[in-house]
């Protein structure tokens, strides 16, 4: 079992930044791929960015391409999310997830343990 939870979100204005962090508890943080997810109301959870076991490798959603960073430290169990010149259809609750093997996935089915999630909300 893995137990995860997010800190970081809250309220922001447009072009903003924010920066989310997911703790994990649990089994060896090393050996799981990380993911983040989001929901906004009305909408179903979509794949935001997700990172290998070692951080060697990344992918991202296009809508957040080259404004969000996804990292992690291994020796803190934490995986991070920089969010960067934030807009307003970025609001959503924010969630981490892992998967049990050590390359990423932008595929929600393949994550086993999921984060109660976090609210980030961007003011126009």
């Amino acid at each position: 079992q893995v137990q995860l939870v997010e800190s970081g979100g809250g309220l922001v204005q447009a072009g903003g930044s924010l920066r989310l962090s997911c703790a994990a508890f649990g089994r060896t943080f090393s050996n799981y791929a990380m993911g983040w997810f989001r929901q906004a109301p009305g909408k179903e959870r979509e794949f935001v960015a997700t990172i290998s076991w070692s951080g060697g490798r990344a992918n991202y959603a296009e809508s957040v391409k080259d404004r969000f960073t996804i990292s992690r430290d291994n020796t803190k169990n934490t995986v991070y999310l920089q969010m960067n010149s934030l807009k307003p259809e970025d609001t959503a609750v924010y969630y981490c997830a892992a998967r049990a093997l050590p390359y990423y996935s932008d595929s929600a089915a393949s994550y086993a343990y999921w984060g109660q999630g976090t609210q980030v909300t961007v003011s126009s």
